[in-house]
């Protein structure tokens, strides 16, 4: 028993410091702006086929809700901006939509999140106003429901929410949008819920091929952008843009909210002028996507952060206005033949066996505490390390996905080696007056015994 439960431990420990116990994940944008897609029914049998685990829509559609149930998909669903007016009014109409909309299908339909609005600052009509009085009646009626804690409120933006996006440590929010900005961020900061922002560095590209190259956009690039500010090396668009949101809300002193990419790809055709939309770089920007959110890389500003990503999208969606560009961003024709091939798996570096007990991890150095240090020296390097350092301890608090293990060794080896990985990963780094301790694991595997 004693050598399972050290087994057991080490695992949970490795886990930890990998990032797997809140790692990052890829879903799928489910739009249905067009007038000859397959049924609900269908389209979810093509994204369990995909295995893909988290899927975003944009409304609260009865059928498609009914077409998730039973599957373990975590859906996130949308309260559109024309609504917006009615839920900030008046609470009831919060309730009823809950009590009609989602208590009948839900938990056999796992919805995980409710975005109320959509990059409200980009609306022809100024909504914005409205937008966290909508939400703290969602919310509300969640926590009457007693969903409050399962089910995540937040709203969605675009990058245009910045007034300044370069270089990243210059990001900056709009001060146009203060007024609807600091209620919402008080908002997600006291109710743990993520900074929501569609993100496309295909945009970036072709607005600004001048500035910006192509294989950067691409996370093709051989070269690396240094950021003047910091000496953080950026080797691809989408890292700068992240990290651009990050510093924006680290000025504002909001450190503990994280950030998901609710939106992020590349089309695969364009109008005359929309050059790069090609399948050969759809396929080669989501690969590499896939690849660098599976790897749990983080970004610059924050490695081994959890980084959730939505790719937009399913399917090619003919009713969306605009350039050619705006039909054609599916993987998927609505015939359900593939646009292009994409590969959900990714290539990581840890590889974790789920069906079975095994985990697998390639070798590579790690800071931990020192499990023979005083209770005391371990407090004094956790505080320090979330503090003056400067980590992100909100995953190692109670009911987070760091918490567990819960004891003062594991939560100090989580924010000793974020605090090491973040700079340099040097011996220095490592020090925390004598309580820390570098580790190298080689290639093994370690084995869970039940």
């Amino acid at each position: 028993m004693a050598r399972g439960f050290r087994l057991i431990f080490a695992t949970s420990l490795l886990l930890m410091l990998l990032g797997i116990c809140n790692g990052s994940t890829i879903g799928i944008c489910y739009g249905r702006n067009a007038d000859d897609l397959p049924t609900p029914e269908k389209a979810v049998e093509l994204i369990k086929n995909l295995n893909i685990n988290s899927v975003r829509i944009y409304d609260s559609n009865i059928q498609v809700l009914k077409a998730f149930a039973n599957t373990g998909i975590e859906l996130m669903i949308g309260i559109p901006n024309s609504d917006l007016l009615p839920f900030s009014q008046f609470q009831t109409n919060a309730d009823t939509w809950l009590k009609n909309n989602i208590l009948p299908y839900y938990p056999a339909t796992k919805i995980t999140y409710i975005t109320v609005g959509a990059e409200v600052t980009e609306a022809p009509t100024n909504v914005s106003a409205m937008v966290v009085p909508a939400m703290t009646n969602v919310y509300t009626a969640l926590r009457k429901a007693g969903l409050h804690r399962k089910i995540k409120v937040s709203t969605t933006h675009s990058l245009g929410v910045l007034s300044r996006s370069y270089p990243p440590s210059a990001g900056a929010f709009n001060s146009r949008h203060a007024g609807f900005l600091k209620p919402l961020l008080e908002f997600l900061a006291e109710k743990q819920s993520p900074f929501l922002v569609n993100t496309y560095p295909y945009y970036a590209y072709r607005d600004s091929s001048s500035n910006v190259s192509l294989d950067y956009a691409l996370f093709e690039s051989s070269s690396e952008v240094i950021d003047p500010n910091t000496g953080l090396l950026y080797t691809n668009m989408l890292d700068a843009q992240i990290d651009s949101i990050y510093f924006a809300l680290m000025g504002l002193n909001f450190k503990t909210i994280k950030i998901m990419v609710t939106e992020t790809g590349w089309p695969s055709k364009g109008s005359p002028k929309e050059t790069a939309a090609t399948p050969e770089n759809a396929q080669t920007y989501n690969t590499n996507l896939i690849r660098h959110v599976i790897n749990n890389t983080g970004t610059p500003a924050k490695p081994g952060e959890e980084l959730d990503v939505y790719i937009f999208s399913l399917f090619n969606e003919n009713r969306k206005p605009g350039l050619d560009s705006e039909r054609n961003w599916g993987l998927y024709y609505p015939d359900q033949t593939s646009v292009y091939n994409i590969d959900f798996s990714g290539k990581g570096t840890v590889d974790v066996n789920t069906g079975g007990n095994l985990t697998t991890v390639n070798g590579t150095s790690w800071c931990i505490a020192s499990p023979t240090a005083s209770e005391k020296d371990l407090r004094n390097g956790l505080d320090w390390a979330c503090g003056s350092g400067n980590v992100d301890c909100s995953p190692i608090q109670p009911s987070q996905p760091c918490f567990q293990p819960d004891s003062l060794v594991s939560h100090a080896s989580y924010a000793f080696n974020s605090y090491y990985q973040q700079n340099g990963a040097t011996d220095i780094a490592c020090s925390f007056g004598g309580t820390g301790v570098n580790e190298r694991f080689q290639p093994q595997v370690l084995i869970v015994y039940s």
